[in-house]
């Protein structure tokens, strides 16, 4: 538990203390950045839209029946 403080703390520091970084930010990485979102958004929604019904009986509580019964 100790070494992870340390090395919590060393990345801090490094946080802290960095240099004035000139980079680069080329057109194609603001539509990668709006490409991830939006993947992210779809995915979401899509696994949802799978699993509604289990995710509706867990949060009403209800049990599902069957057609036998």
């Amino acid at each position: 538990m100790n070494r992870f403080f340390v090395i919590l703390g060393m990345g801090g520091i490094f946080l802290v203390c960095a240099n004035t970084a000139f980079a680069y930010l080329d057109p194609g990485t603001g539509s990668m950045i709006l490409q991830a979102i939006l993947g992210t958004f779809f995915f979401v929604g899509t696994a949802i839209g799978i699993f509604w019904d289990k995710i509706k009986t867990f949060f009403t509580g209800a049990n599902k029946k069957s057609d036998n019964e």
